[in-house]
Parts: C-alpha cells; structure tokens; sequence
C-alpha cells in the first residue's frame, strides 16, 4: 500500500517539478560608512544569510528607490537541468559566485559577467534515485580555501576554492538503514568545524546534527536530536521519533555558539506511542561547536504533533542594548529570546489562522489548550504541515528596523493513523502518521500568502502585501530602501521597504525558490535571484491551489544591474 500522503501528492509533485527619519541616512550614505554587526565585507555574500546574524541585508546602496526602475539584466547562468529549479542562496567572494544545482552539481560562476570558472559534478551512490528528498540542495559553504556541500547520499565533501578539485569527502549517513537520511542544506562553518543537520522529521529514524573537522574532514562529533531520557521518549519511540535539523544553522563568533533548529517529531501526527515533550525536536539548540554540548534550549512545539518544525533562521537583532534572537516556526508563532541563555522576552502570533492551541504564554513559552489530531476523527489544523511560512528566510534592514517575511494562509485536514509496516520498507517511506490529509483553505476565507514587514520583537505589523499564491522565494533587503523577492509564477518584485510600494518588477518565466543576493564587482552592485519553481512544497500546496500544476518548471540564475 503507498503511502497515504505519497499517493495524494504524487500528480502534485510530478507537476511541481515542471524607522524614523533619523535613520534614513542609512539609504543614501556610502556602504564603507557603516560598520558593526550586518555592515561588514558590504561587497560580497560570503555566508548563507550574508552575515551570522542571519539579516539577509545587504550594505550597498547604488541600487535604490530611485533609480530601481533601471536595472536590467547582466547576464543569465542555465546549469543546464530544471529539477526542483534552483534553491540555494549563491554564495559571492571577491567576484566569483558560488553556487549548487540539481543532483549536487557545484558551480564557481564570474559573478559580474555569468561566465562558468568551474564544475563539479560529484559521482553519487544509486541509492539517491529511491530517497524522497532529492535533486535538490539549498547551497553550498565557502570558506579556509575550500567549497563545501552537503550530498544527498549523506556525506559532507570539500573542494578546492580555486579549482573545483575534491579535497575530502566524508560518509556520515547510512541511507540504505536511516530512510534516505541526507543533506539538503549546506554545512555550516565555526572555526575549523563544519556541522549540520539531515532531512528526518517526517522520516522513522533517530535524527542527528554532524561535525567534522573542516580541513581533513575527520568525524569531530554527533548530536543526537532525540534525547535519551524515557521521559522524553518513552519506550522505543526515539528509535523512530525523526527529528534532525535539516536547514543551516549559524555560528556567533561572539559567543562561540551555533544556534541551529530541529525539525518535527515523528509520526507526524500519530502521537499515541511517544508521549512526552520528545527533546529536542521542534526546538532552538545553543550548542558548543567544539563539543556539540548544549548550551541552552528552547522547545518551541513540546510534544509536536502537527508537523511543526522550528527549523527556520535563528535573526539576531537588539532589545534594550542587548541581543536577541527572533525565531519564527512552522506552527505560527514567533520566540524572542535573550541570545545568550534563550530566557524570553516575547512570543506573538505570526499567523493569522491558527487553531491548534488557543496561544502560547510569552512569559513560560508553554502551550495553551492544545488541540491533537484523532483516529476516526477529521481535524482542521491550521497552520498547515508546511507552516505559516515555508523554510524561505526573511530579511531585516536595521534602516527601517523591519523583519520582511512571507507567510501563507493554508490549513489541513487531518485523520491521524498508525504507519502500517508494510509502508515503511522503503528507503523514501515517510512516518507520517496519518489516515488521510487534505490541504484546505483556512475557515470563512480564500488560501493566499503574503509579504509582511514587521517589528521583529512586538509583531506589530507596518505593511503586508498579499498574493494569490504564497510565494517561496526568500527575501533581500537592502541599503538602498529596497525590499526585493519573487513569486511562484516567475514574477520578480523590488519594493519600497519603508512603505511597501512596488518600485520594479521582472518576469523571470518560472517560480523563485531560493535565496536572492546582492554583492559589489568593480564598483557596479549585482542583484542576483535563483530561479526556477522546484521543491516538494508546490506539489503539496497544490492540494489547495490546483493553479500550480500548469506553472512552468526552469532553473535560471539571473543578475542585474542599472544600465
């Protein structure tokens, strides 16, 4: 028998695959003039989120509100295959980018005129055509003069910075024996460790985070995500309580720190064998990078049984002179808490349809009334199991003091049920725990997404802009008093941060779902967006925007600059 969710999806996933004025200096003064935390190297994109906390904003100013309207294409890089369209955030140092397409493929691209330096094309085990999350990879890590990515047969690899060459590759999942366990995201580097996490929330495995050492490559330590407290996990239920922490983590330099989130607790929704909070899924880890100790923890979603992951961004802002960490998950509320202990400051609703608990207590962090799903018994759940945003990341700009994020307004309707044996002999079987789900739209209105900027500590909110379908791409901010992301029917959008006003559109002919980037060559700044729809998440939210299955799939990276 398929699994229920497989069997739902599956046309859907065959067609997925096709602040005051005081502060406005910021936007017109030099990038060199600004320093501190967000400001520094304003010329290139050299982490995942540009810098380690995680803004996603870039310095430069000579694109700006009034001269937006003038950018134009510089050049267009094709990899030359359209699965799952391009996801990574491209990473760009000193003029050359770095970037992943489908199947692993590595690119080191000249980022002022597109033109290929080099590929790498790793040999992959078979074992990666039977997993469930594959094809796709979010990015790679550049970094001690070497690139390096995380493979989807579960190993970390690094290569020469400056020929593409393999330097080591280390095997650190068994796929065949942990469900295609494997790297969608790209290791994080702290110092001389590179550490992540795999995909295994939905899947029946015990999910861990992997270190080594970044310059041989050699094991330096495991993380286990499932605790080992019967408390936590009575019985057996950790052997296949899922967990992992499947999208980059980041490293404070500051602190010595990695702070990383885990995802959900499995079965997804059958929660009768695995009583207890199930640590430390659906929890933000402050974890000691030369050990893998934890430092602190915050369980955002105890006892998880909604599929709701606090995986996403750990942003890093200020709160009364002190540094604080802003913390959205799926389940559609925000943690602000003090970055050194994770003691909160405040919790605020981040969706506008939530259901699963009446709220959560911003001063504890503990659940009110929470609502379960049932067996024999449909239950809507709103979030739906993607969240109220998916895993793309927003941006804030300390110009205007506002977190920019997209969010969706989806339920789902849920029978829960035991896993059935037989369907988990698979190495793509998901432990999803379910009878039956259904995508649905949220009670008394339309499904739709949207882009928020907000308070990032109160959630006040100051404009939002709403779509017909929720879009995927992950958000840029920049000097220039610009707001720029994509849409899942190619159209790329440049907006007024301080107002919301659209200032410059382009149509890109296929979906955004990766990260887009802003970076300096020569003198002349660079906007560059990934794109082409891909990922699991259209073919899931075709269930309740049946419009997705006709939208073209590509795989494009496009620059621009002013004429």
């Amino acid at each position: 028998m398929m699994n229920p969710i497989r069997k739902q999806f599956r046309p859907a996933l065959m067609a997925s695959a096709i602040a005051a004025a005081s502060m406005m200096s910021l936007f017109s003064a030099p990038a060199a003039a600004q320093s501190g935390p967000g400001f520094e190297d304003p010329n290139n994109w050299p982490q995942y989120h540009r810098t380690s906390n995680a803004w996603r904003f870039s310095p430069l100013n000579q694109v700006n509100r009034d001269n937006v309207k003038k950018l134009k294409v510089a050049w267009i890089h094709q990899p030359g295959t359209i699965t799952h369209g391009l996801q990574a955030t491209p990473i760009v140092i000193d003029g050359v980018m770095y970037s992943i397409s489908a199947n692993n493929n590595v690119w080191a691209i000249d980022a002022a005129t597109g033109k290929t330096i080099w590929q790498y094309a790793p040999k992959l085990d078979k074992i990666v055509d039977q997993v469930f999350y594959g094809a796709a990879s979010r990015g790679v890590t550049v970094g001690r003069g070497k690139v390096f990515l995380g493979t989807l047969d579960g190993r970390f690899i690094a290569l020469d910075q400056k020929t593409g060459k393999e330097v080591w590759s280390t095997q650190l999942t068994n796929p065949k024996t942990q469900y295609g366990a494997l790297f969608s995201a790209p290791p994080q580097l702290a110092g001389d460790v590179l550490f992540g996490g795999t995909t295994g929330g939905d899947q029946p495995i015990s999910g861990k985070i992997y270190a080594v050492n970044a310059d041989t490559g050699k094991p330096a330590w495991t993380f286990d995500v499932i605790r080992n407290d019967p408390k936590s996990w009575p019985g057996d239920s950790g052997k296949v309580g899922g967990g992992s922490a499947w999208m980059p983590g980041t490293y404070d330099a500051k602190s010595d720190t990695i702070y990383i989130g885990t995802s959900n607790a499995a079965p997804d929704y059958y929660n009768y064998d695995r009583k207890g909070d199930n640590l430390y899924t659906a929890t933000l880890l402050a974890l000691d990078p030369k050990s893998g100790k934890v430092k602190w923890h915050r369980q955002e979603v105890p006892h998880d049984s909604w599929d709701y992951d606090s995986a996403y961004e750990a942003l890093v802002v200020q709160k009364d002179g002190k540094d604080v960490i802003v913390h959205l998950n799926k389940g559609g509320f925000v943690f602000v808490m003090d970055k050194k202990d994770g003691k909160l400051e405040n919790v605020w609703q981040f969706a506008e349809n939530v259901n699963w608990v009446k709220g959560i207590d911003p001063k504890t962090g503990a659940l009110i009334d929470p609502i379960y799903p049932e067996i024999d018994k449909t239950k809507t759940f709103c979030p739906n199991l993607l969240g109220a945003r998916s895993w793309n990341h927003g941006a804030y700009n300390p110009g205007t003091g506002l977190w920019y994020s997209h969010a969706m307004e989806v339920c789902n309707d849920v029978v829960a049920g035991k896993d059935d044996p037989d369907n988990l002999k698979s190495v793509s079987s998901l432990s999803l725990g379910i009878e039956s789900i259904k995508l649905v739209p949220p009670p008394g209105s339309k499904p739709h997404g949207r882009l928020d900027a907000r308070d990032p500590i109160t959630g006040k909110r100051k404009w939002s802009i709403k779509y017909d379908l929720p879009p995927l791409s992950s958000v840029l901010t920049t000097a220039g008093g610009l707001v720029f992301t994509g849409d899942m029917e190619g159209k790329i959008y440049g907006y007024d941060a301080d107002t919301g006003k659209e200032l410059w559109t382009f149509n890109a002919g296929s979906g955004l779902r990766g990260g887009p980037v802003s970076y300096s060559v020569k003198g002349k700044q660079y906007i560059v967006f990934p794109t082409g729809l891909g990922s699991h998440a259209p073919g899931f939210l075709a269930g309740a925007f049946p419009q997705i299955k006709d939208l073209p799939g590509g795989a494009a990276m496009i620059a621009f600059t002013l004429e």
